[in-house]
Order: C-alpha cells, then sequence, then structure tokens
C-alpha cells in the first residue's frame, strides 16, 4: 500500500504475479486499489471451488468428482462416494503445496489431521477423484470476448507431478486432432464464459479413453508463458496488458482460435537444486521443487530432448549399467523398461524385490542389498552408486517405511555424486528415446 500511495495509478494488474499476487487482489480492493484485467468476482469463479464446479457444468465441460471438506468425517465420506485414489489438496494453493494423492483412509485421515488447524470457511480441503492420463497445458489470452491460444504443451509425465517438474513438449506429439479440437473448444468457452481479461492458464488431463477433463483453470499468467513467448514468436504479456487496457484482440490482429503450429520441436525441462538443498528429498510428485527450466529445440523430438537434458545438467551416457528399485505398483511397467536398457547394452543391478521380478521376465540382473537390510559383504544399494558403478538410477516411492527411508537415501546420494535418479518412469522412457536415438546415430556413421 506504501507502492500504491506513492505512486497514485490507475490501477494495478495482479495476474503477472502468480498465485501470491492473485491472493492480494481481495485485500486490495478492499483498500479501494482497482484491479485491472480480469475482476475479483471473476478471480474467486475460478478459484472458489463450488462457483468453479457450478461454471464448468453449465459449460458442460467434463472435470474430475470432487467436493470440498472442512473435517476429517466429511473427508472420508467423500472419498467413500467417489472411490480411491483421490488428490487432496488446500483451495487458493501455490506451487503444488500440501497436495497428496491418497489410497486409503489411513493416510486420509492423517492428511486432515495435518491440514486441519489450516482449514477455514474460504478455505476447505478439496477432495477430487485422481485421474490417471496424460497432462496437457494451455496459456491464452482473452478480451472477454475473443480468446486466442498461442499454443498446447503436452506434459512428459503423467499427472501427478507438477506441472513446474515435468517436460513440456511443444508442439504436442501425441494428442489427437481430435482432443486438441476439444482443448480449444473447452478454452474459448471458460475464456468467454468467466470473462477473463489477459492472460489465464488451464492445465487438462487426457484419459486412456481420451476423454478430456479440466483439471483447473488459473486466471492469470503462468511460468510456461515465457517459453511460449519465445518458442512461438508470440509477445503474450504485451498482447495481453494491451488487452486489460481496454485493447481488444481483434484491434491487435488476432481472432479467436489456436495459431498454427511450428516445424520445429521445443522441449521445455525442469532445473533442480537438490545438491544445494540437501534436506529436500528429490523425489517428484505434486509439490513443485524445480529452481527452474531451460530449452532445447530441434527437428526431432528426441533431439530436442537430449538437448533439454544436456542443459539441465542431466548425463547422458550411451553405455554403462542402472540401477533399479521400484515399487510394487510399477513392477509391471519396469519391465518394458528394463529390457530396452539390457537391448542397448546396459547392465542391471536391482534390489532383492525388484531383482526377482525382473528375472522371472528373463532379465539378467546383478542383485544389490537395501540398508534395512543384514549387512553383507556385498555391495549395498548405497555402494554402487557411490563407486559410481551405475550411470543412472530409477526409485519409484513406495507406502513401506522401510523402503521409504531407503528410498530418501538412495534419492539424495545420487543427486549428491552427479548420478541422474529418476522417480517417473515416464521421464525414464523419454531417457530411454533419447539414448536409442544417439545410439543409432552412433552405428550409422
Amino acid at each position: 500500500m506504501h507502492v500504491v500511495d506513492l505512486e497514485n495509478p490507475l490501477g494495478v494488474i495482479v495476474q503477472f504475479g502468480g498465485q501470491t499476487a492473485i491472493n492480494l487482489a481481495s485485500d486490495l480492493e478492499k483498500r479501494g486499489v482497482k484491479i485491472l484485467g480480469t475482476s475479483l468476482n471473476n478471480i474467486n469463479k475460478a478459484e472458489d471451488r463450488k462457483e468453479f464446479e457450478k461454471a464448468l457444468n453449465e459449460l458442460s465441460i467434463p472435470q474430475p468428482t470432487g467436493k470440498t471438506a472442512f473435517n476429517v468425517e466429511d473427508a472420508l465420506e467423500i472419498a467413500k462416494e467417489i472411490e480411491y485414489p483421490v488428490l487432496l489438496r488446500p483451495s487458493y494453493v501455490l506451487g503444488g503445496r500440501a497436495m497428496e494423492i491418497i489410497n486409503n483412509d489411513e493416510d486420509l485421515e492423517k492428511y486432515m489431521e495435518n491440514a486441519i488447524k489450516e482449514i477455514t470457511h474460504d478455505s476447505p480441503i478439496l477432495v477430487d477423484k485422481y485421474i490417471t492420463g496424460k497432462e496437457v497445458e494451455i496459456d491464452a489470452i482473452s478480451d472477454g470476448k475473443s480468446v486466442y491460444i498461442p499454443g498446447i504443451m503436452e506434459h512428459i509425465e503423467r499427472a501427478g507431478v507438477h506441472s513446474g517438474d515435468s517436460f513440456s513438449i511443444f508442439p504436442p506429439n501425441s494428442l489427437s486432432d481430435e482432443v486438441k479440437k476439444k482443448i480449444v473448444e473447452y478454452t474459448v468457452k471458460i475464456g468467454q464464459n468467466f470473462n477473463f481479461i489477459g492472460l489465464f492458464n488451464i492445465q487438462f488431463i487426457v484419459d486412456k479413453s481420451q476423454k478430456v477433463y479440466v483439471l483447473e483453470v488459473n486466471p492469470r499468467s503462468s511460468r510456461t508463458v515465457p517459453f511460449l513467448s519465445k518458442v512461438n514468436n508470440v509477445p503474450m504479456v504485451d498482447i495481453a496488458t494491451r488487452a486489460i487496457m481496454g485493447e481488444d484482440l481483434n484491434s491487435q490482429g488476432l481472432e479467436t482460435g489456436i495459431k498454427d503450429e511450428t516445424d520445429n520441436i521445443f522441449v521445455k525441462a525442469p532445473v533442480f537444486s537438490f545438491v544445494k538443498l540437501r534436506s529436500v528429498d528429490p523425489s517428484l510428485g505434486l509439490e513443485m521443487k524445480s529452481t527452474g527450466e531451460v530449452l532445447g529445440s530441434d527437428k526431432t523430438m528426441e533431439k530436442a530432448l537430449y538437448k533439454s537434458m544436456i542443459a539441465s545438467g542431466i548425463k547422458i551416457p550411451l553405455f554403462g549399467s542402472i540401477l533399479m528399485t521400484v515399487a510394487d505398483k510399477d513392477k509391471d511397467e519396469i519391465i518394458d523398461i528394463a529390457k530396452k536398457f539390457e537391448e542397448i547394452g546396459y547392465g542391471i543391478y536391482a534390489t532383492h524385490g525388484t531383482a526377482d521380478y525382473l528375472r522371472e521376465n528373463g532379465i539378467y540382473v546383478k542383485e544389490v542389498k537395501k540398508l534395512s537390510e543384514e549387512n553383507s559383504s556385498d555391495d549395498s544399494v548405497i555402494d554402487v552408486i557411490i563407486k559410481g558403478k551405475v550411470d543412472y538410477v530409477i526409485n519409484t516411492i513406495s507406502n513401506n517405511k522401510k523402503s521409504t527411508n531407503d528410498g530418501f537415501l538412495i534419492r539424495r546420494f545420487s543427486n549428491e555424486n552427479s548420478i541422474p535418479c529418476f522417480t517417473s518412469l515416464d521421464t525414464c522412457r523419454a531417457i530411454l528415446k533419447v539414448i536409442e536415438s544417439q545410439t543409432f546415430s552412433i552405428n550409422n556413421l
């Protein structure tokens, strides 16, 4: 308010300051400060759960089933109704803070007990059905009538990894024309119905049946605006600011719809600082942990992905060994990944449970001991990391307490010894594509 009193502005734009600035809008308006662009009422229409659900239902736009909870009993009843797994999160969250995927009553009760002190009438806990699928994101510009979409971005990691920690591809390489058409349709409907003026962001989930759901709508700019502006040569902030100040999109030479896709492939890769932040678990989930991002571009997805990974600090040796220790829920999926690593000449280390499963499926494995197992003269899972015997680590999260403690140390030691550690199998598949493409290029020189 000192700044406002000194500058005496026409008004303030909150949509360029992320969720923090959006959360200031109500108090600013109470103090007589004019909010420029999307009005406070329309910001709340997107942020308030009941208003948001009502608006999407009126527009016949699918969304994950869910309700709001103010206590443990409410949350348990909702979870019983919509069935596990469920996604729990506070309303008005920043950076995916305190989001969690819950699979049973016990974990739900623990979550609610920790969250109960933060729950108020204005900030309940949101309980949604968790849908497995591909996550897709758009940034769009609206003047309240016309809605211009510079492009659609597809995440490599499936829903469950925060969008800020995901690899993002533009233009999307696995979405059907029908899915793209539906995304554009929903974006235009939302922009017009919510009367957004300026920038807004939508995150979608596309399930296995190719049904498109709206996961969330953010009445503001997002971290992908600089990325999309650069790769598509669209000055999004300039266009949005002009719209906020009353210059409609048509007068700026823009019409409702999506911009044509580019010939090049662009990949946005997250950058992490786990080596410097020693108490942080390197596992990826619903809370954002990246501290930056980089861009790779080329004519093929594999080359663009390779460039982005190298720029983000990931080493990509084309031969060597890999350590695999995965949760029971991921064992079926790891088989195909292990076979491909084996085919391109990688040696495979694995902990007992994973090793047994791989052997049963015809894959040669060298077994290593977990820290929670009895001491042995053989190398432990940490030894092979510290001694540089492996070039990659795949470690997915388990609910077992001993496995959880082991997993944290595996991920920490991997990062502290500059060995890439992947907790998402989708990222592993992307790495495989890069290695396979590089190996193919070398073999054909």
